[in-house]
């Protein structure tokens, strides 16, 4: 199980890497449903200066026209689909998997600072009916590879901060 999940994580990393080269937080998801990718995305918050635009929004609502585009009932396609990402969820996205019934979410490295599958909040299997079934994840699946690319963007200043929130770097 843990080479399928090293497979679909590696297309994954590829988006994430797209985003690092856009000046985007390098976080990438894909959607796999009946052993194929029907469903990918990566960071456009900066892109398009919405703060929602994480990889995992960005992939649901590429699966949302998937579905309208072959006929199919989207809760059924998302309760079959396995969801890899990069990065821990945040707390947001942790919500929206939830509501779109989710089974299966796999990802690398933890979010420490937002995770919404039990970094800060277990948004995923908390006692919450009103959100939806609860979902399982996997974490930890290549680590290193996620936690380097983050370091990555963070050793670089991102050019859309606002300037009275940019770090002073010493020369």
């Amino acid at each position: 199980m843990e080479a399928v999940h090293h497979h679909w994580m590696e297309e994954t990393f590829l988006l994430a890497e797209e985003a690092l080269k856009l000046g985007e937080v390098p976080v990438g998801c894909a959607f796999v449903y009946k052993d194929q990718i029907i469903a990918t995305g990566k960071n456009e918050v900066n892109e398009t200066k919405n703060a929602c635009r994480h990889a995992e929004i960005v992939a649901i609502d590429k699966v949302l026209n998937w579905c309208d585009e072959r006929g199919d009932k989207s809760e059924d396609v998302f309760r079959e689909s396995a969801l890899y990402v990069t990065v821990e969820p945040c707390i947001m996205c942790a919500g929206a998997l939830r509501q779109i019934g989710v089974s299966l979410v796999v990802y690398g490295c933890k979010n420490d600072r937002f995770g919404g599958c039990g970094s800060i909040i277990s948004v995923h299997q908390a006692e919450l009916p009103t959100l939806g079934q609860s979902f399982h994840c996997i974490g930890g699946v290549m680590t290193d590879r996620a936690v380097q690319l983050l370091k990555d963007f963070y050793k670089g200043e991102n050019p859309n901060c606002p300037e009275s929130k940019r770090k002073i770097k010493s020369e």
